[in-house]
This record gives structure tokens, C-alpha cells and sequence, in this order.
């Protein structure tokens, strides 16, 4: 083609090519994901994420369909609302014979239906002839496969490679191979029903003569084998989309569902949840959702903690699966080059070749330094959402781990304050959510050295540390539960002395190695306010802060204030919106009292999603001063979908109804709920407190918030407060 261009054995696009548009269509199912672009083709551009993916290597990088030697003509592409589907509809272009136009453009439609079922992917080509005329059909889908490891998809070079096996044409498709450095053999098997007229070393050909009024259909399959045979490669087309929406269906019947007033904000939240559902993953102990795609499908511990946090109301078993993995893997020794340290919570962990031989060191990589306070905080909120004493008893030997790692291995200098410095030297130099290389600076711009203490870790610990007592004293250990619950107040005084900027109001960034406070107005701080740590009217102050228009850029709360030196709205982490970020900053406002607040970052994530695609939220956006009429300027490598960011809108809506649920208790509060004037109504059904369901509603009136219950649970407690 002409707009393609060879430059040693790799293809580039031409910047001019319609190929060049980068927006793209996602799917995700398990371990395996693809990304397409809005012809549902995939070309062999370096470095580019299109491709079918699986287990952290790319079986698929070239998948284009052509009409002759001409690509089709796109009339839409869409992703079914439940996110398992990608439909691609198309038209012929001028197909000329001799010089002359033999077929009129738009007489053939071509549909394109695909879906990801058990590491292979599945489509569907149905083609229809409007004309009048017989049309001599020559289709053509080009296949190839470069068997990069996701990390050389993003443009990491690589030493060695291992070896290209021989193509294999089959009568009805082809498969691809790769034998690689770690000595997996990777196969890619195409798959083609009916099969097709011709098959060449890289493409298919399916040719035919098309009536008038009539239709023909392919079904292809791609499958991704490693060292095994691939289990789905023969099974048809129609049996494995009921197995994919039974098993979806499935998933969804623990979930509280959420309808109000507002179709738009019921749009959001359902692109959220069906985002949710395709990035959680069955792992051997439970349901994980991971990160994002396409750079961070994989368990992420810090990610699936949050997720979970922000999920617990809707469906507790995702906190569950979330505990029992990272319990799983929980470090047991000391291993620098993993960053790991014994009790210490997995930060990620990859699959591939190059996580295999260790060239990338997250395998198993533990270079973070909240994941562990954050998962003490995630059993206890689960207890008390779930009641599942059980599961607290078998996890609890996991709880003191974690303890032990932030009293021992978190402060190894006695500080009082748990701190983070990378022992591996190629792993992070950052250690907290925040976690770009430049992420956290003195006032001057200078960078902080470490070892580096984040003020929202502190927080962490402070809660994980209350959280624990109160597990323990459910468990009878009487005695450790004063202890925790002792350091913890011990933790807070340091906290309040240590951090406070009285002329800043607001809490310091960190403090670096030589215990210098980084006074940096920053996002880190509402996370004290949701963990709690915070003094009443130093919360109130921090609230304020993040509210001005220096933080908050109407789209939602900064990384950083505008005032702040290394601010840059389109940076990653030093002044971009993050939706998780404002999520735990609103529930952090709640917390303590400031629902207006709390509406107010509601109300800027909503009309976010008001202008993006699918009104799914990205990962982050730029912080660019919202601008009347027009919308959030994206992040251009920002994960869409992203776990975190999808779960944002539950916990925004938990924060602003004050929903909170009591499982042991059989208890569910709405504590002095609030409603934005675009939601009249607010309906949550099938809300879970143990085997009890209850349905409630919540009506926004001139002066207050008016609960009803549709249908409630002899036992269960619903009552308004405040």
C-alpha cells in the first residue's frame, strides 16, 4: 500500500495516512486484550499498542482487510455498551475494471463483529451486496505477527530476540510461531470457516461472486498458545459468544445497580461498570480487576486496592479477590532487585518474555511504599462491609506481615514515618501513586532527596494501624489491639507537627532524607482527609485549598496548585486531573462534613465524561483552566479504560449520599446525604448486606435529601443521619 513505508524489516505509516488516526477500540477479556483501530485493522507500525495481546506478549500485529488491493471505506465503529463487542461497519470504494469503476462505492456493506473469549479472538465478516449485479468479491486478510513483548510495544529496544518459526498454511488458515529467549513457544493459530479460496504465507484470500440481495459470512479465530494447545481454536463462532455473556451475566448478579433522573450520569456509570467488569480478571484466588489498558493490564497492587475500595459498596467480592491475591504474593524475603521485603504488598506483576528473563524487573516487582498500609485499610473496610469474620481469621497472619513490614522495613531509621528508597536500580525511583521521576520537589523545584517520607502514606498507616486494632479486637487479641490503636494516635501527633504548613494550609507534599518538609501545595493531602489523619479545622483549610482555582481546574482537582514551580498541566503527575485522585479527595471531604466540596468534584468528573468517548473516563487528563463550551484537553498516552478511574464515580456518589454499610451490624446509613441539581432521583437496587437485598431511592427536595425503601430485609437496619 502506498501510504506504508519498509525500513528494516519493520512498517511505519505515513503520517498523511488515513491509517495514521489514532483513535483506537479496546477489548478485554482475562488475559488477553486487543487494540484496534476503528477499521478494526491492526498494522505493524512501530512503536504502536495495536495488536492482539496476550499474557504480555503480542501474537498479533498485522490483521488488515482489504477489497482487492484497496481498504474499505469506514462508516462507524462502536464498542457494544457492555464492552464485549466491537462492531466495524464498512462500504466498498470505487472497485474499477480496465480504468473504468466496475462497482460503484457503497453497494457492498461489510460488518466486522468481534469479541476476546479465553485467550483468542473471535469475528465475524458479514458481507452483503445491495446491487443489482453480480460482484466478483476479492477479499483479502493480511496476518502477521511480531511476538513483542509488551514493553518493546512501547518502545523499549531490546539486545537479543528470540527466533521466527516457519509459517504453517493450513487449508483453513495459517499459524505463526515464535520460540523466545525464556524458551516458551509461542504460536498464533488463524482460523478461518468457511474456508478460504487461497492461503499465502501471510494473508488469507476469500473470493466469491455475490448475487444481488444477498449475504456471505467468515468467521475467523485467532488464537494465542503458549507451549500448550490453544483450547479455543475450533470452537465456533456462536458457542463461544454464550459462553462470554453467560460468564459476564454472571459476574454482573452481585452488583448493586444504580439508576437516577439523569440518563447522561446513567451512561457514565454504566460505561464505568461494563469498563470494570472487562478489566477484572479470575485469578486462583478470586476476581482482580487490572490496571489499564493497553500498558497496564496486569495486577497492579496499589491499583486493585483503590478499585476495590471504590467498589466495596457496589459488589464486595472484588475487595475479596483483591486481598486473597495480594495475601498470595505477599513478599517473604528479602530480594533487592525486586524491591522486596518480607510482609511487603506486590506493587506489580507481569507476564512475558522479558519479565521471564528478568531484563524488566517486574515479574513480581514490590517498589511501593502504600500498597501495604493500603491493603490493612482494604481488610478492614471489607469486614465491615461483608461481615465475612472467616475470611479476616485466614487472613490475619497476612495483616500482621504487612504490619511488621511498616514498623521494621518502612522505617528503617526510626523517623516515626515510613519511607521509600528504591534498592532496585532499575526499578522506581518513586515509590507512591505518584510515581514519575519528577513527581516530588521542594518548593524551588529542586528534586527531594530520599529516603522520602509522602504525606498521604503516613495517613495510610494511620488508618491501616486503627483498622488493625479493631480487627484484632474482633479476633481477641485484646492486648495488640490497644497496641495499634496507641501508635496510631502516637502517629497522628508526629503527623500534625511534622507535616502542617500553617502559611501554606495545607499539608506538606513529604519529607525528604533529611527530614526537609517539601511544601508543595498538592492532591497528596486530600488523601489525609480520607484516611483520616487529619486535624478538623486542618482539614477544613486543605478543603478550601484544593477548591480554589489555583487546584481545582473545573474539571477537577490538580496534581499540583498552578502557583507550584514544576507546574505543567500536561505533565503526568505536576498538574494534570487524575479521576481516582478527586475520588479519594471527595470521600476525604465527606469524611469530614464538606459535602459541598464533594459535589463539586462530582459535578466536574460528570461533565468530563459528558465530553469523552463513551463517557469513559481516562486515566488522566490535562489540567488546562476549564474553558466555557468547550472540552477537557486529553492526555495523549493516557490508559482508557483504567480501572481506578472507572471506579471513580461510585465512590464520588457513596461520598455524596453518605452511604455507609455495617454488614456485621446488618446496618445500612445515609449520613446528611446531598444530591447536584442534575439528579433529582437516585435509585440503588439489589444493594447486598450479607444474603439480604434491599432496594432504596434518595429524592433531592428544595432543603434536604428524602430516603424511601422499595424493598427491604427483616433484619436489615436503613436509616437516614444528621
Amino acid at each position: 500500500m502506498d501510504d506504508v513505508i519498509r525500513w528494516n524489516d519493520q512498517y511505519y505509516i505515513l503520517a498523511t495516512s488515513t491509517m495514521a488516526d489514532d483513535r483506537v477500540e479496546v477489548l478485554k477479556q482475562g488475559e488477553t486484550f486487543g487494540v484496534f483501530d476503528r477499521y478494526g485493522d491492526v498494522h505493524p507500525i512501530l512503536p504502536s499498542p495495536l495488536g492482539l495481546y496476550h499474557e504480555g506478549t503480542r501474537f498479533l500485529s498485522r490483521f488488515e482487510l482489504l477489497i482487492g488491493s484497496q481498504r474499505p471505506l469506514l462508516l462507524s465503529a462502536t464498542v457494544k455498551e457492555d464492552n464485549t463487542l466491537l462492531t466495524v461497519d464498512l462500504t466498498n470504494p470505487d472497485m474499477l475494471s480496465d480504468g473504468h469503476v466496475a462497482v460503484p462505492r457503497d453497494v457492498l456493506h461489510l460488518c466486522r463483529t468481534r469479541f476476546l473469549w479465553r485467550g483468542a479472538c473471535f469475528e465475524r465478516i458479514r458481507v452483503y451486496n445491495y446491487g443489482h449485479d453480480n460482484i466478483p468479491l476479492n477479499l483479502s486478510l493480511a496476518v502477521g505477527a511480531d511476538y513483542a513483548d509488551l514493553f518493546e510495544a512501547r518502545g523499549h529496544e531490546r539486545a537479543r530476540r528470540g527466533s521466527r518459526l516457519a509459517t504453517i498454511p493450513c487449508e483453513d488458515g495459517l499459524i505463526l510461531g515464535y520460540e523466545g529467549l525464556d524458551r516458551a513457544t509461542r504460536r498464533t493459530h488463524v482460523r478461518c470457516r468457511p474456508a478460504p479460496s487461497g492461503v499465502g504465507t501471510d494473508c488469507l484470500r476469500l473470493e466469491t461472486v455475490m448475487r444481488p440481495h444477498t449475504d456471505i459470512t467468515w468467521d475467523v479465530t485467532v488464537a494465542c498458545e503458549i507451549d500448550r494447545p490453544a483450547p479455543h481454536v475450533f470452537i465456533a463462532y456462536d458457542r463461544a459468544h454464550a459462553e462470554s455473556q453467560e460468564t459476564l451475566e454472571a459476574g454482573k448478579a452481585g452488583d448493586c445497580h444504580v439508576y437516577t433522573s439523569n440518563e447522561q450520569f446513567n451512561h457514565w456509570l454504566n460505561r464505568s461498570a461494563a469498563d470494570l467488569h472487562m478489566m477484572i480478571s479470575e485469578t486462583p484466588q478470586g476476581p482482580y480487576p487490572y490496571a489499564g489498558v493497553p500498558w497496564f493490564s496486569a495486577p497492579f497492587g496499589r491499583d486493585g486496592i483503590i478499585t476495590a475500595l471504590e467498589l466495596l459498596w457496589v459488589n464486595p467480592a472484588v475487595a475479596r479477590g483483591v486481598l486473597a491475591f495480594l495475601a498470595a504474593t505477599q513478599a517473604t524475603e528479602t530480594v533487592p532487585h525486586q524491591d522486596a521485603q518480607p510482609g511487603k504488598i506486590l506493587h506489580e506483576m507481569r507476564r512475558g518474555e522479558m519479565a521471564a528473563l528478568g531484563e524488566i524487573p517486574f515479574g513480581r516487582y514490590y517498589g511501593t511504599v502504600d500498597a501495604t498500609p493500603l491493603f490493612v485499610m482494604l481488610a478492614g473496610a471489607y469486614y465491615k462491609r461483608s461481615g465475612d469474620r472467616a475470611f479476616i481469621e485466614a487472613l490475619w497472619p497476612n495483616i500482621e506481615r504487612a504490619l511488621r513490614w511498616i514498623d521494621r522495613f518502612g522505617d528503617p531509621a526510626g523517623t516515626g514515618f515510613v519511607t521509600y528508597a528504591r534498592q532496585s536500580k532499575n526499578g522506581l525511583v518513586h515509590q507512591g501513586w505518584k510515581d514519575s521521576h519528577d513527581a516530588i520537589f521542594h518548593a524551588d523545584g529542586s528534586a527531594a532527596p530520599g529516603p522520602i517520607a509522602l504525606c498521604e502514606v503516613q495517613a495510610y498507616v494511620y488508618q491501616a494501624k486503627q483498622t488493625a486494632g479493631d480487627l484484632a479486637e474482633l479476633l481477641g487479641h485484646v492486648a495488640r489491639a490497644q497496641e495499634l490503636r496507641r501508635e496510631a494516635d502516637a502517629l497522628r501527633e508526629r503527623f500534625e507537627r511534622a507535616f502542617w504548613c500553617e502559611d501554606l494550609g495545607t499539608y506538606a507534599l513529604a519529607l525528604d532524607g533529611a527530614g526537609r518538609s517539601c511544601r508543595v501545595r498538592a492532591s497528596n493531602a486530600g488523601h489525609c482527609l480520607w484516611a483520616g489523619i487529619a486535624d478538623p479545622e486542618r482539614a477544613a483549610r486543605t478543603a478550601r485549598l484544593l477548591l480554589s482555582p489555583a487546584c481545582f481546574s473545573g474539571w477537577g482537582v490538580r496534581t499540583i496548585a498552578t502557583s507550584e514551580i514544576r507546574y505543567n498541566p500536561m505533565s503526568y503527575h505536576n498538574g494534570s486531573v487524575w479521576p481516582h485522585d478527586n475520588a479519594l479527595i471527595a470521600a476525604g471531604m465527606a469524611r469530614y462534613g464538606h459535602h459541598e466540596g464533594a459535589l463539586r468534584i462530582l459535578a466536574g468528573l460528570f461533565d468530563a465524561s459528558l465530553f469523552l468517548d463513551l463517557h469513559r473516563l481516562p486515566e488522566l487528563w490535562c489540567g488546562f483552566p476549564r474553558r466555557p463550551g468547550e472540552s477537557p484537553t486529553l492526555y495523549p498516552t493516557a490508559c482508557a479504560p483504567q480501572a481506578w478511574a472507572a471506579g471513580a464515580g461510585f465512590l464520588l456518589l457513596q461520598s455524596c449520599l453518605g452511604l455507609e454499610i455495617d454488614a456485621p451490624r446488618r446496618r445500612v446509613a445515609f449520613t446528611r446525604p446531598v444530591l447536584p441539581p442534575f439528579l433529582r432521583r437516585v435509585e440503588l437496587r439489589n444493594l447486598a448486606i450479607g444474603a439480604a437485598r434491599v432496594d432504596v431511592a434518595l429524592d433531592r427536595r428544595p432543603d434536604h435529601v428524602e430516603l424511601s425503601v422499595s424493598r427491604g430485609s427483616a433484619g436489615v437496619e436503613i436509616v437516614m443521619v444528621g
